[in-house]
C-alpha cells in the first residue's frame, strides 16, 4: 500500500489555514456588536419611527402606558391637568430625551401627564415589551438609560430648589437659559422655540403678566431678543448670579 505523508510543517499550516477559514466563517454568522446610537435612531422590531406635527399629542394623560419614546428631534411639552381642571406644564423636553419611561415600572399602566410637540418632531416609539428586553440583555443600553435617568432626577431636584428658593424672575431666567443649552456640551442654541408666555408662567408658579414685565425687562437690558424667534444671550445670567 502506497503512503502519501505531508511534511509536519506542511501538516501545521494546513490545519492553521482551516481554523483561520473557520473562524472567518464563525465571525461572520455572529451578530454585530449592540450599539445603542443604532438601536435609538433606526427603527426596527418592536421600535417604530414617529412624525408629529406642532401642538400634535403624542399621547395624553389617563392613556394606555405601553412604550418609550426617544426624541430625535424637535421639542415636547409635558403637562397635567388636576381632578378641578387646573392645567400646569411639568416640562419642556428637547432631543436627546426620553418621554414616558415611567411606563416600565410594573405599577404605571396609565399615562400621568399629556406629551405634546412644541415643535414639529420626530421621534422613536419603543414598545415596553422590547426595552425591557433590552434593558435586561444589553448592558450598553442599560449604562445609557440609567445614565439619562440620573440626569433626569438631578433635574428634577433643581427644580425643586429653584421653585422653594429663588424668586419668579429668576426661575424665568433659569427656565430660558435652559431651553437655549447653556451649560451643556455642544455650542448652545441662542434661538429656541416660540413659547407662550402662559406656559412659561405655568412652569415658573407665576401670573402671565409677571412673566410679560420680566420678558420686557430682559429685553430692554439686552439679555433677549425677538426676531421671528425668542434669542437668548449669555448674559442672562446675570440674573441668576446677582443677589
Amino acid at each position: 500500500m502506497l503512503r502519501f505523508d505531508l511534511p509536519a510543517g506542511r501538516c501545521y499550516r494546513f490545519a492553521m489555514r482551516a481554523t483561520a477559514e473557520k473562524s472567518v466563517v464563525s465571525r461572520s454568522r455572529e451578530a454585530p456588536p449592540f450599539d445603542p446610537e443604532v438601536f435609538l435612531e433606526q427603527a426596527g422590531v418592536g421600535r417604530t419611527l414617529v412624525d408629529l406635527k406642532k401642538n400634535q399629542v403624542l399621547f395624553s394623560q389617563g392613556d394606555a402606558a405601553d412604550a418609550v419614546f426617544y426624541i430625535k428631534k424637535g421639542n415636547v411639552k409635558l403637562t397635567v391637568v388636576s381632578e378641578r381642571g387646573k392645567e400646569a406644564t411639568v416640562a419642556l423636553l428637547e432631543s436627546g430625551n426620553f418621554v414616558g419611561e415611567s411606563c416600565i415600572a410594573a405599577a404605571e399602566r396609565l399615562r400621568m401627564v399629556t406629551a405634546t410637540a412644541l415643535t414639529r418632531c420626530t421621534l422613536m416609539r419603543i414598545e415596553r415589551k422590547e426595552i425591557v428586553r433590552v434593558l435586561h440583555e444589553e448592558h450598553a443600553f442599560a449604562d445609557v438609560f440609567v445614565a439619562f435617568l440620573l440626569a433626569r432626577n438631578v433635574r428634577i431636584q433643581a427644580d425643586l430648589v429653584d421653585q422653594l428658593f429663588n424668586s419668579s424672575e429668576k426661575r424665568l431666567a433659569r427656565i430660558l437659559l435652559l431651553l437655549a443649552r447653556f451649560g451643556k456640551e455642544g455650542k448652545p442654541e441662542n434661538v429656541i422655540p416660540k413659547i407662550s408666555q402662559e406656559v412659561l408662567a405655568e412652569m415658573i408658579g407665576t401670573t402671565r403678566s409677571r412673566v410679560n414685565f420680566f420678558m420686557n425687562r430682559f429685553r430692554k437690558l439686552g439679555f433677549i431678543d425677538y426676531n421671528g424667534g425668542l434669542e437668548v444671550h449669555s448674559s442672562l445670567l446675570n440674573v441668576i448670579l446677582h443677589d
